[in-house]
């Protein structure tokens, strides 16, 4: 989709800063970081969001399952850290590109927000 922010971080047109690259998936630093590591990951495939899933489409998201783990040993997240996907407005999903946080390197909260 040419209008969306992911799509257009994985074209190139604008700057990131890759942590994780293959075929399939970018991994790169969140510009607003909410952990001491906050990193995106997404799939160069254009999807809305889980809900946009379906049987062909679903391994991508086991992939960036390891590929999150990959990252957390990398950052050495061994103490803990969390994944997160948003969905939809009342998720507060910002982008509307299927993308998981991974966050870490410090105590994170309980609460919801």
């Amino acid at each position: 989709m040419s209008d969306c922010l992911f799509c257009k971080i994985i074209a190139g047109e604008i700057p990131s800063t890759k942590v994780f690259e293959n075929d399939k998936i970018l991994a790169f630093k969140d510009i607003n970081p909410q952990a001491p590591v906050h990193i995106l990951i997404i799939p160069k495939e254009h999807y809305e969001s889980v809900n946009a899933l379906d049987e062909d489409s679903a391994p991508i998201v086991a992939e960036i399952m390891l590929v999150a783990k990959r990252l957390a040993d990398e950052f050495h997240l061994s103490n803990g850290y969390r994944i997160i996907t948003n969905i939809g407005d009342d998720g507060c999903q910002s982008v509307k590109h299927l993308h998981f946080h991974l966050l870490g390197g410090t105590k994170l909260s309980e609460r919801m927000a």
